[in-house]
């Protein structure tokens, strides 16, 4: 039941853009496989082969070691309403950090975030979509505000100090580089 396609169209971008929560997965060549969620709106399609995202600080920081070892990249969302369906992105993905020249042109396309650590650019290189009829139906009742609470409280400089204390590596030791 599932479709692939080379890029995605503008049904795929609508689904997209109406789902509050996406998936990311990244895998270095050996070790942990990685899955987070995202959400805080901070994911906009650029066009019909690129996604990028703004990644806000957390407890980990496996996907910028995955991809500075291995850059390969799966998005995912599904839908938890009424229309079943399941779609992913597979490509590669790069990593934009604060301290970057490119940051200023596509932070701007992006959301605000308080604490943002990365944005990830994804090329896509295949689109897939899948009924989805085994999710359940589930009801947003609204995003959650901690981090954006805990980034304000902590300031650029305790963010700062989070990352050198907490980001630099993947839980299988590979580099960051979330502070150069």
């Amino acid at each position: 039941m599932g479709k692939q396609f080379a890029e995605l169209s503008y049904a795929h971008q609508a689904f997209i853009t109406a789902q509050p929560l996406f998936f990311t997965g990244t895998a270095a060549r050996d070790g942990k496989v990685n899955i987070s969620p995202k959400g805080m709106d901070s994911l906009r399609v650029l066009d019909a082969t690129t996604i990028a995202y703004v990644n806000a600080t957390g407890s980990g920081n496996e996907t910028a070691g995955h991809l500075l070892d291995h850059p390969r990249m799966t998005l995912m969302w599904c839908s938890f309403n009424k229309r079943p369906q399941i779609l992913r992105t597979y490509g590669t993905a790069r990593t934009i950090h604060p301290r970057d020249a490119e940051w200023r042109v596509l932070a701007a396309q992006l959301p605000d975030v308080p604490g943002a650590r990365q944005i990830y650019v994804q090329s896509i290189e295949m689109v897939q979509t899948s009924c989805g009829y085994a999710v359940p139906f589930m009801e947003l009742v609204g995003e959650r505000d901690t981090l954006r609470h805990w980034a304000d409280d902590k300031g650029p400089d305790g963010v700062a100090t989070y990352w050198k204390d907490r980001n630099q590596a993947t839980l299988d030791g590979l580099p960051t580089k979330v502070i150069e």
